[in-house]
């Protein structure tokens, strides 16, 4: 097994030790097994000497924001610049951390407070959140969810998930299930079998979505078996989390195929991060990656006011300056949604550049993404349907119904696979003529 082990990754196991020859590499438990979690262990592991002034700021970020990196995430660290290495920004704590300012906030999206029974945050009138599991491959520094890491590092027993599948129960409105935590996946298989198939009972949940990094930071939980269980839930979808193509590997490629062969739509949503991804250059190599994957590039975040996060957030502008190197610049299906998720609950709003200058009553001014401008003229005459909000009986434009297919006519009816006509016959024909005259 050794033998096809990168080098990086083979100093990585010979450094932790355990008697360890390289065979269990690909078992994801022993990556959360020996994930490394204080600064002594990285350093060894890293073969790196962290700069002595930071030791004692560093040691008080780790009471406060706790580490936890996997092995596999951590072989990914150019150890020759580690400081500047987007995966040690990511996984690595920093004494920023420490500095709150005033704007920041421990429940930033006002999860707690939209949690109408455990487990559940019900914020949008069709979707739940639902936190199946506190327990992640690793701790992530830009964490939107920072109190609980650490904190509370446990998968919730039966009770309280089936307290939150009853409110999905009991709740009709709720059309859309979203698996959050921590992470989904570090349930074992039987666990997260049993939350699927209690969800895919309720009949007015039509999709389920699953959140989780492991294709990222720990590629090998993405087993056969998993991809054989979720296949029996679809319409299942699974979004997950790079925020620089460095992560794009061998083992994550390999995870991402095995998933999107079970035909599990896969879409990505990429935090913009001061320092890691913040380069129009990055995020659009990124997202060709992400497509070349069959990863949809989903949602760009601009990073949360959560608490110690201000050194990696970027002014809007940035964003917006990404967005204008990718919209019209490269296919549209590489294109995310730039969003900031609104304090105190307010949700998703989409932060995009200005393409309409200006407008009238019948024109509107338009620029493209090469400042060309242009007008659009409106139609001359656009009658609305007359809408006297009774939907039961309408019978205007709000049919709703699955249509059937076409009804065929003359020979086609005999090419159906959908007709079961097998002879067309013209009518008055004497020999039909006959027969009826027998049956009189």
């Amino acid at each position: 097994m050794m033998k096809t082990l990168t080098n990086t990754q083979q100093q990585v196991t010979q450094r932790i030790g355990d008697h360890f020859d390289g065979s269990h590499w690909l078992d994801w438990r022993w990556h959360v097994k020996h994930a490394v979690r204080d600064l002594p262990t990285l350093e060894k592991i890293l073969d790196i000497k962290l700069p002595p002034a930071d030791s004692k700021r560093l040691q008080e970020t780790l009471e406060k924001f706790p580490l936890s990196v996997t092995p596999y995430y951590l072989s990914l660290i150019n150890r020759e610049d580690y400081i500047n290495d987007p995966v040690y920004k990511q996984s690595v704590p920093m004494p920023d951390e420490l500095i709150t300012l005033p704007c920041e906030m421990h429940d930033p999206l006002a999860e707690d407070k939209d949690s109408p029974a455990p487990c559940i945050t019900h914020r949008y009138p069709d979707r739940v959140l639902f936190h199946v599991s506190n327990v992640c491959a690793m701790y992530c520094r830009h964490c939107t969810r920072k109190r609980k890491v650490g904190d509370h590092d446990f998968i919730p027993g039966r009770d309280p998930l089936k307290a939150g599948i009853e409110y999905i129960r009991n709740t009709p409105v709720v059309r859309d299930v979203l698996l959050s935590g921590g992470d989904p996946f570090l349930l074992n298989d039987d666990y997260l079998e049993w939350i699927l198939s209690e969800l895919r009972s309720i009949d007015h949940v039509e999709m389920i979505r699953i959140g989780t990094r492991t294709p990222v930071v720990l590629p090998y939980r993405i087993t056969d078996n998993l991809v054989k269980m979720l296949a029996q839930f679809h319409p299942l979808f699974i979004n997950t989390h790079f925020n620089h193509p460095r992560e794009i590997t061998k083992a994550s490629r390999a995870a991402l195929a095995k998933l999107a062969d079970a035909g599990i739509p896969l879409g990505n949503q990429t935090v913009l991060l001061a320092g890691v991804n913040d380069c129009p250059r990055i995020i659009r190599e990124l997202c060709h990656r992400l497509l070349q994957n069959r990863v949809k590039p989903y949602y760009l975040y601009q990073c949360d006011l959560s608490e110690g996060l201000n050194h990696f957030r970027t002014p809007v502008s940035k964003g917006i300056e990404i967005m204008e190197s990718m919209i019209g610049h490269t296919t549209g299906m590489a294109v995310p949604t730039y969003v900031i998720d609104a304090p105190e609950g307010g949700g998703k709003i989409p932060v995009m550049p200005s393409y309409m200058i200006s407008m009238s009553t019948n024109k509107v001014v338009l620029r493209n993404y090469e400042g060309v401008i242009a007008s659009y003229e409106e139609p001359h005459s656009y009658e609305n349907y007359f809408c006297d909000r009774n939907c039961k009986d309408c019978h205007l434009q709000l049919n709703l119904q699955s249509a059937e297919e076409r009804n065929a006519v003359g020979i086609e009816k005999l090419l159906a696979d959908y007709d079961e006509t097998i002879v067309l016959t013209p009518e008055n024909t004497d020999r039909h003529d006959r027969r009826d005259d027998e049956m009189v």
